[in-house]
């Protein structure tokens, strides 16, 4: 019986056989090792926009339909540079999205970018990226290609030379555009941070792939891949998120895996419970997906024995919304990689030495949920609630020849979450020393 935990990566594992081989004019047979099987990676697909997911295992890095060859063996003009593509922050406080694109030919990178941004727009136009778009990072690095466009398309006898071998009809299935991700994970490294990656491949044919079980040094979570001319894509790459930030489970079912036997679940959208009390907080509640949350028996593929939420949320089919409890997961995943606030104005908000005088500044974007406190020495100085910026001398800071500490303290206070200890997480302290002279 299949377990309940996702796309468990089918990697095999080392098989060596011995052969004998005639020796020319000796007659002693030696033996030789048979090559080690090829690392294989589950994969998640969508044959159809609005439809369930499906799974396949692949090849990790899949043979190229020929070498890319870089004239003289030099690098191509262009690649592997890094662009700057939305700016909120350093890179320790924000959540750093790397978009890497295949297909497209030294002349094509701006083509490139100019996807990079359509596709970004789409994607946190969705709930709850759209109230939480300042805390990201977004990164182009460009592949350059020898080919415009990806194996594949539009038909399956169609090859192209690209940089991360980018082909649809992987292992035979049309929609599923697979990827060399050792060369992924080579590109993303280029990028300052890499906290989640999309690889956009030149075309407007409908499909991509999640990779949720890559292992990456650089430290991201998964790869999703998708059509960067296709204005329905970007929903595979929002709904792989919800696996790689969020967490969270798939909540479709495959008839012929019965009822589930094992463990509790430990996403937090699935649960043997035939109540729901995973998500109790939310019982009752219309959620945005549509309906109300309750328990909806089938998920983590199996028809029975399993409960979702809803009915029907973006974890589901494509075009939906997230569930109150996914959106909760989501704002989570957020967190993890970034911060409330960030400093402004050059400083750390670690313990900097500033002067009474100087010009102490927080970003500006952060959630409209955000509550901001300054405090001196522990004490809040409350006509300064909200404000981005302020100097120690007008927060009351004496000039007495003493160490003083400032304080800026930013609360999240979203009704989205309702988990104390995803609460914890949405808090912020930046703190500044003051020398009252």
């Amino acid at each position: 019986m299949p377990t309940i935990h996702r796309r468990i990566s089918a990697v095999a594992g080392v098989a060596v056989m011995a052969a004998l081989a005639t020796t020319a004019g000796t007659g002693i047979g030696t033996a030789s090792a048979a090559p080690h099987p090829a690392p294989r990676q589950s994969v998640e697909y969508f044959t159809e926009p609005g439809g369930h997911p499906h799974h396949r295992t692949v090849l990790a890095a899949p043979t190229p339909p020929r070498q890319l060859v870089r004239p003289g063996g030099k690098a191509l003009k262009g690649d592997g540079a890094v662009t700057s593509i939305v700016d909120n922050g350093p890179i320790g406080s924000k959540l750093d999205v790397v978009f890497i694109g295949d297909g497209y030919t030294a002349g094509q990178q701006q083509a490139f970018h100019d996807a990079v941004r359509t596709k970004w727009a789409k994607m946190s136009a969705v709930e709850p990226y759209a109230s939480y778009k300042n805390l990201f990072n977004v990164w182009a690095v460009d592949a350059v290609s020898q080919d415009s466009g990806v194996s594949g398309d539009p038909a399956q006898g169609v090859v192209k030379n690209t940089a991360l071998n980018s082909a649809f009809f992987c292992d035979g299935v049309e929609r599923l555009l697979c990827v060399d991700t050792g060369k992924v994970e080579t590109y993303a490294a280029k990028a300052p941070a890499a906290d989640l990656v999309v690889v956009l491949a030149n075309s407007t044919k409908y499909g991509g792939a999640g990779y949720n079980d890559v292992k990456s040094q650089v430290g991201y979570d998964g790869i999703a891949t998708a059509s960067s001319n296709n204005d329905k894509s970007d929903q595979v790459a929002v709904h792989e998120t919800g696996h790689s930030l969020g967490k969270l489970a798939d909540e479709y079912q495959y008839d012929g895996y019965g009822t589930y036997g094992g463990a509790e679940p430990w996403e937090t959208n699935i649960t043997k419970s035939a109540t729901g009390a995973k998500w109790s907080r939310w019982a009752g509640q219309t959620s945005p997906d549509g309906g109300t949350v309750g328990a909806y028996e089938g998920g983590g593929y199996y028809p029975k024995g399993i409960y979702r939420p809803t009915e029907n949320s973006i974890m589901r089919s494509l075009g939906r919304e997230f569930n109150l409890p996914g959106r909760e997961a989501m704002i989570a995943g957020f967190y993890r990689h970034a911060s409330v606030i960030a400093p402004a104005d050059g400083t750390t908000g670690n313990g900097d030495h500033v002067g009474r005088n100087a010009r102490i500044a927080v970003r500006e974007g952060a959630p409209a949920t955000t509550s901001l406190y300054w405090y001196v020495d522990g004490h809040e100085v409350s006509w300064a609630r909200n404000r981005t910026a302020v100097t120690p001398r007008t927060l009351g800071v004496p000039a007495d020849g003493g160490t003083h500490w400032v304080t800026a303290w930013a609360l999240d206070q979203n009704t989205a979450v309702r988990d104390p200890a995803v609460a914890k997480t949405m808090r912020t302290a930046l703190r500044w020393q003051v020398s009252g002279n």
